[in-house]
């Protein structure tokens, strides 16, 4: 052999390294696993990044869905899923509005986006989305304010299939550190609160994407 002989000690083979980025979001998907709350980390799409076990019990018994089921886009499973208002209580005026609101905002930033895009073609394939969208979602920011795109803070309803948390609420809490911020991700905690007693029927809710009728259709 080279190396008895006194020969050069072979190279060692290469390993594969990790890069710097993976190591740290695999070492924030183990800080969200610490938490009990339903956490995930969104881009600016709300493609999902990481999300929790508590997360995924959330939305465990969603149906399957091609296009919006809410591990993999968030802004898609609150717009356009039927099961959406199954799991987030009062889904219209207190979920899909502030969501749509976001994304309205979202699109001016990043127009040229095809995703962003492809959400904007699925509401404008839905008449009253689209009316929703076009008349009644700035009618509705001007009666809210600025506050309607900003998720951070907001107490909503959520209808949880774990009967130790049940129909309860939970505060939005976004907060985005430096080197999160630095990949383009945000992370959204839903802080739950104790179960509070609602009409079984809110439990049973379910609508189609056809669902923005509470939105005025002029400004």
């Amino acid at each position: 052999m080279a190396f008895q002989a006194g020969g050069r000690r072979p190279a060692p083979r290469p390993v594969p390294e990790i890069s710097e980025t993976q190591a740290y979001l695999q070492d924030y998907a183990a800080l969200l696993e610490a938490v009990p709350f339903p956490s995930f980390v969104v881009d600016h799409r709300w493609d999902v990044a990481l999300a929790n076990d508590a997360f995924r019990a959330l939305f465990g018994g969603v149906t399957p869905h091609p296009t919006a089921m809410p591990g993999d886009n968030f802004l898609r499973f609150v717009l356009f899923h039927p099961d959406a208002p199954a799991v987030l209580g009062e889904h219209e005026p207190r979920w899909c509005l502030p969501m749509m609101a976001h994304f309205a905002a979202t699109l001016e930033r990043h127009g040229h986006d095809p995703a962003l895009q492809a959400v904007r073609r699925d509401i404008a394939q839905d008449p009253i989305m689209e009316a929703a969208y076009r008349q009644g979602l700035p009618h509705w920011i001007r009666a809210v304010g600025e506050a309607a795109v900003e998720h951070d803070g907001a107490v909503r309803p959520v209808l949880h299939p774990d009967p130790r948390w049940g129909v309860t609420d939970c505060r939005v809490v976004v907060e985005t550190p430096r080197s999160l911020a630095d990949l383009g991700y945000t992370r959204v905690t839903l802080v739950l609160r104790e179960a509070r007693r609602a009409p079984a029927r809110e439990r049973r809710t379910r609508r189609a994407a056809s669902h923005l009728r509470i939105v005025p259709t002029t400004g």
